[in-house]
């Protein structure tokens, strides 16, 4: 306790780390302090002044409270601790000073503006500022910006806070986004006129504290009191990023980040923001079955029978396990098929994870000893495209002096990364090499699905694996599915993977599986919540609910169970994926042993007892496996097109937008085209 500094705010003596700001120091005493500019997560700008407190005997005006440190403070002259006021007359009219500079140039259009309701320049104007204002000249306006088709600008209402500066610059690592001109002429606007090249810019739209950037895809649609807010996880990559949906009715109208330290911070990807239109879209709403080569629609009562039929039927049933299935769909679902003798995999990229062996199919690490960590190592994956808020985290690690090396295909990661070769002979050579001056030295490697979905994927994970054992650094294997842990996890595997399972089977049950193209020959029941490549395929369809329309339990790269909750219904007569399989069993007459998520869970948890530890990282036991020969050839990244990885994404009318808009940036066209 003697590095602690004592120091009195209002009266009230409390004990603070001296390198705290005032601010934070307020904040840890439980008073709140005004700000426009400051966000912690962000460098100090202190150029709103809106956090201003007053300083007993330090300098006779107020001090921003943003950018001035406890060990600033000097004691009274008595030596008693330094004094801090936040509510003296000195504040009260500086902060409505403040306001009222900053309402000059503020345009009155709250009532048709998106921010409306959750603004914080107008819920401070009620609490800090005025109810007039001694100006009467015009208002300046300024020019909107075109940032692309995610972030809509309205800069007549910018109070030039430079949250978004400081975002794109320091997080995103883009330098797109800057201020120019001085005093009354100084406004936000982007170089060149370019619009915004990253998966994480609508991240700007939360930290503008003003309706000068919003959402485009959402203006004009709800007000934030006519939403109904439901706290759940997001599934569009393995990282279970915290995010709260909010509908209106029956559909969702938008997502936003919630805050977790150790996973998203309080940062969401764009796919992840934008994706909800792809909830309303191409939706699977009502059973299909196959006649004469077409789909036709069906009921419930006929699609089941005809289901049941067939797996009673089939002399090999095959079930495949999707991306987006929740781990109580994937628990059932083992349940079912496996018994009726048939086989399950949920592999279905082919990656070499070895089912039962914890610490080589999720790692050690967890996700935020990134921060802390001084080597990170990349093997056979691109961050940026696969969990682009853990680029972000990795790029902060770089920003305080980490080392970023990487085997794989060189692509621009918003940071510098020493290039160590893009093959399995790379990987080789680097474990030929002596680690043990890495001993003492904190790292994380990070083992992408590209590494691993190679013919020499368990040689590439088991080599990975000894060099991470001889430097003494934690493993993160950075998955590309969010349901691909929770189904590993249950067992949801065969000898052999994905080739294996399909091998001369005549009934395939696709549980979202929409990846894979399944061969030409067995058939196919297929369950899901959408029209994409599996109903395609399909010659039976059973609709199934999305992730926001069921509750459900996922299960992140680190090995982090989470709790994604309910937050609309399925459309039409597509039920929740359990209570289909729950149905279906009985059908068959070979009843699933439960008649809810409730007993479902207790079984699940009976099976695999860390399921019931949510939001905790359990510890795994460290077990290198078996390896084999190495191939030639290069790593390639699992993702190639970040926008459209899943059927939720493939649906979105604005996520092909993206796609094309990334494509173009990649192959800009030649002066003859």
């Amino acid at each position: 306790m003697s590095d602690l500094r004592t120091i009195t705010i209002d009266g009230t003596d409390i004990d603070v780390d001296p390198a705290l700001t005032l601010i934070q120091a307020c904040e840890q005493a439980g008073i709140e302090i005004p700000r426009f500019c400051y966000h912690e997560r962000l460098s100090i700008a202190g150029n709103c002044r809106m956090c201003l407190v007053e300083v007993v005997g330090g300098p006779p005006k107020p001090a921003a409270s943003c950018a001035m440190q406890v060990r600033d403070l000097r004691p009274g002259k008595d030596g008693e601790p330094p004094q801090v006021r936040t509510n003296s007359p000195m504040v009260k009219k500086a902060r409505e000073g403040v306001m009222e500079f900053l309402l000059i140039n503020h345009p009155l259009d709250c009532p048709i503006c998106d921010q409306g309701g959750e603004c914080d320049l107008q819920d401070q104007a009620m609490a800090y500022g005025v109810d007039f204002s001694r100006y009467r000249e015009p208002k300046r306006a300024a020019v909107d910006l075109d940032l692309g088709p995610l972030v809509e600008t309205h800069m007549t209402r910018c109070i030039s806070c430079t949250r978004c500066v400081r975002f794109t610059t320091e997080v995103a690592g883009i330098s797109q986004m800057g201020q120019t001109g001085r005093g009354e002429d100084s406004e936000i606007t982007s170089y060149l006129g370019e619009t915004l090249d990253s998966e994480l810019q609508g991240n700007i739209i939360d930290l503008c504290p003003v309706g000068a950037l919003v959402s485009k895809p959402y203006a004009f649609t709800a007000r934030p009191w006519e939403l109904t807010k439901t706290e759940s996880v997001d599934v569009m990559d393995a990282l279970g990023s915290s995010i709260r949906v909010d509908t209106k009715g029956r559909e969702v109208m938008r997502f936003l980040p919630r805050n977790h330290d150790g996973v998203n911070e309080e940062w969401i990807s764009d796919k992840t923001r934008f994706v909800w239109d792809g909830l309303r879209k191409q939706r699977l709403d009502r059973p299909y079955i196959r006649e004469n080569g077409k789909l036709r629609p069906a009921g419930w009562g006929e699609a089941l029978a005809l289901t049941a039929e067939k797996i009673k039927g089939a002399s090999k049933l095959a079930g495949l396990v999707g991306d987006l299935a929740p781990v109580e769909a994937a628990f059932a679902f083992k349940q079912l098929v496996e018994g009726q003798g048939g086989v399950v995999e949920c592999r279905t990229d082919g990656a070499a994870l070895p089912a039962g062996n914890r610490s080589a199919y999720v790692g050690t690490a967890r996700i935020d000893e990134i921060d802390d960590a001084e080597m990170i190592l990349l093997i056979g994956t691109n961050p940026r495209l696969e969990a682009p808020v853990l680029n972000a985290r990795i790029r902060k690690a770089w920003l305080k002096g980490a080392k970023v090396a990487r085997v794989g295909e060189s692509e621009d990661l918003t940071y510098d990364v020493i290039e160590l070769g893009t093959d399995p002979a790379a990987l080789q050579k680097l474990a030929g090499m002596d680690h043990s001056d890495k001993q003492d030295v904190p790292g994380v490697m990070i083992i992408g699905q590209g590494a691993l979905t190679g013919t020499d994927g368990a040689a590439v994970l088991s080599l990975a694996m000894k060099v991470a054992e001889a430097g003494n650094s934690k493993l993160l294997v950075l998955h590309t599915a969010a349901g691909r842990v929770g189904a590993m996890d249950i067992g949801a595997v065969t000898e052999g993977g994905l080739n294996a399972a399909l091998d001369e089977a005549d009934v395939v049950y696709n549980l979202g599986a929409d990846e894979i193209a399944v061969p030409d020959g067995p058939f196919v029941i297929y369950q899901g919540s959408h029209g994409d490549r599996g109903a395609h395929r399909a010659d039976v369809i059973l609709p199934g609910a999305a992730y926001t329309e069921e509750n459900g339990l996922f299960v992140n790269t680190e090995g982090r169970p989470q709790l994604a909750f309910r937050a609309s219904f399925a459309p039409g007569e597509a039920k929740e994926n359990w209570a289909i399989l729950r149905a279906l069993s009985g059908e068959m007459g070979d009843v699933l042993p439960f008649d809810s998520i409730a007993q479902l869970r207790q079984a699940l948890v009976a099976e695999v007892p860390h399921f019931k530890k949510i939001d905790e990282v359990p510890e795994n036991a460290w077990a290198v496996p078996e390896g084999g020969d190495l191939s030639e050839g290069s790593f390639r990244s699992a993702v190639t097109d970040f926008y459209l990885t899943n059927p939720i994404a493939r649906a979105s009318s604005l996520m092909a937008e993206l796609s094309a808009a990334a494509k173009a940036r990649r192959h800009p066209l030649m002066a003859a085209e």
